[in-house]
């Protein structure tokens, strides 16, 4: 806190600029007290969630940047985000190490020298760090087994809140904290600490046929501490700067697909492109890295759409995160888009969601669109799939099939391509093409948030699809066959999904069920004994803008 302090002495900005305009004009004091009333079928964390959306306000907390409205903003922010780090150290990154305190460096990063972010004194890294740190455990440190754990959209609030429903109290208010199982896990070399999201730029229109963006950028990243805070759990000095509309600084806040190839790729992108730096040159992922020049195998695993922004970051290149089809024929070594004649090898495990999610004319697609599912061509995996008849196939093929327990078809499918030493394609979801939603008790009964309507689950829907944890340790079990080693993103994107929609039960139970994809992993290398050769990275690819003024409250009245 001292350095942030030194930072701040003699800079001079006018105090008008740290209080929201939208703020001021609102009235930011709410009931004391919820009318938390008891509702049947529901648990305390359910019955906050539905009071706030129908009283449009709560004491206990909001999202966004004005306190006096439950529901302000829906997206994401330039926060701060956590990295909780296994088998490997972080500090080399942070302190005296950081990239915000060199400015060739900054600027090697952004392409220029963005404003207010140079900070002589800055204590966090960058996202970069992550691709870095990845690259340093294997090159230097000899490490085979590699995960990445990507909790979309988990900044240190979320995971707050989930903590403080696991401790049934309110058991830390700064630091790394406790309760969770990546908080507390001790059985080998771990290390915290926190990065920079910010991208290379925002968003602008594209052409998906050319593969070129339309208009140029001009809204730039970059990170202003004075404003965002020096630390995770830092109040904004400014609260409309996290989410892009500061007067004294403007940058941009990311999207999943910047920020997730920033971890995969190690460059700052513009948002809404996978794998192409700031001049739109295409750049190498670490998964096609590891199967170049180690010889290892790579694997992505994801809750929601198999090529969503941030599982499609480990493999495809695009410049647009909305043309699934394409980002999904990369993944697999197809033809593509980006890849036209020469695709790259294709990850050896691709596990996620999408299945029964049919469309006609999609947008954010080019012309090789076929109708059909959104995110993966009949074609196309009638091409993949070892039992087609294709002789060119290479995956056996796992997709949610009614009547069948979704667990048990990935189990044996992952033992079937095990024993082939072939690669697994898994393909499951409920309708918009994610898994169940768990909620913070543990059961999949979502409540009312900000998407309408309100998801509901068949039980064929909870029995049909297995869990992230499930999909983790099918993942592994094939890529363990690969005796030189292995790299494996795994990402809980519903915590992500569920933010958006300002669903503080949704997410804890998000949260929750993220951190038993975790334990499959460390219990894989405990069983093993291999911590001497992996390293685990547990993080978020960005924040949101969730408060919590009265923590205690997710406890008790």
């Amino acid at each position: 806190m001292k350095s942030v302090l030194k930072f701040l002495v003699g800079i001079c900005i006018p105090a008008t600029y740290f209080v929201s305009p939208s703020v001021a004009q609102e009235t930011v004091v709410v009931a004391a007290q919820e009318s938390v009333s008891s509702q049947t079928g529901t648990d305390r964390i359910a019955t906050l969630q539905s009071n706030a959306m129908a009283e449009k306000s709560a004491s206990w907390g909001h999202w966004g940047n004005r306190p006096g409205g439950y529901n302000a903003w829906t997206n994401h922010s330039n926060r701060l985000i956590p990295v909780y780090v296994f088998g490997g150290s972080f500090a080399p990154y942070m302190n005296e190490g950081s990239v915000y305190r060199d400015a060739k460096a900054i600027e090697a990063l952004y392409g220029q020298l963005p404003d207010n972010t140079l900070n002589e004194q800055a204590t966090y890294g960058d996202q970069t760090d992550i691709y870095r740190l990845q690259r340093r455990a294997m090159d230097e440190l000899g490490k085979k087994f590699v995960f990445l754990v990507v909790f979309d959209g988990m900044d240190w609030q979320t995971t707050q809140a989930a903590s403080i429903v696991r401790n049934g109290k309110v058991a830390y208010t700064e630091g790394k904290g406790t309760g969770l199982l990546f908080q507390d896990y001790d059985r080998c070399e771990s290390d915290y600490g926190f990065v920079v999201t910010s991208p290379y730029g925002d968003q602008v229109e594209t052409d998906v046929d050319a593969q070129r963006n339309v208009k140029p950028v001009t809204k730039l990243g970059g990170y202003d501490a004075r404003l965002g805070g020096e630390f995770p759990w830092s109040k904004p000095a400014d609260v409309d700067y996290l989410i892009g509309r500061s007067k004294i600084s403007d940058h941009a806040y990311t999207d999943s697909s910047s920020s997730a190839t920033s971890m995969t790729a190690g460059v700052k992108a513009i948002n809404g492109a996978l794998n192409l730096d700031g001049s739109l040159k295409s750049v190498e992922t670490i998964a096609q890295y590891v199967q170049r020049s180690k010889k290892f195998s790579a694997g992505a695993v994801t809750s929601v759409p198999i090529s969503h922004a941030t599982p499609a970051a480990s493999y495809a290149t695009n410049v647009s995160r909305d043309d699934y089809q394409d980002l999904t024929r990369d993944m697999l070594g197809l033809p593509s888009v980006s890849r036209r004649s020469n695709p790259s090898p294709g990850l050896e495990v691709v596990i996620g969601c999408g299945y029964g999610e049919e469309t006609q004319k999609p947008d954010g697609h080019g012309q090789n669109f076929v109708p059909g599912n959104r995110y993966v061509a009949e074609e196309d995996l009638k091409a993949i799939d070892l039992d087609s008849g294709n002789p060119l196939a290479k995956y056996v093929v796992a997709k949610r099939t009614p009547g069948k327990s979704g667990a048990e078809v990935l189990s044996l499918a992952a033992a079937n391509a095990a024993s082939r030493k072939s690669r697994l394609f898994g393909f499951f979801g409920v309708k918009n093409g994610h898994l169940p939603y768990q909620t913070a008790n543990g059961d999949f009964k979502p409540v009312i948030d900000m998407k309408e309507p309100v998801e509901t689950y068949t039980q064929a829907d909870l029995e049909e699809n297995p869990s992230l944890a499930q999909m983790t340790e099918a993942a592994i079990q094939v890529l363990e066959t690969d005796e030189e080693g292995f790299w494996l993103m795994v990402e809980a994107g519903d915590v992500d999904w569920a933010n958006h929609a300002n669903n503080i039960d949704s997410s804890i139970g998000a949260v929750f069920s993220g951190e038993a994809a975790v334990k499959s992993i460390f219990d894989w290398i405990e069983r093993k004994n291999a911590w001497k050769d992996s390293l685990v990275i547990v993080t978020a690819d960005h924040g949101h803008y969730l408060n919590l003024v009265q923590p205690e409250k997710l406890v008790s009245e």
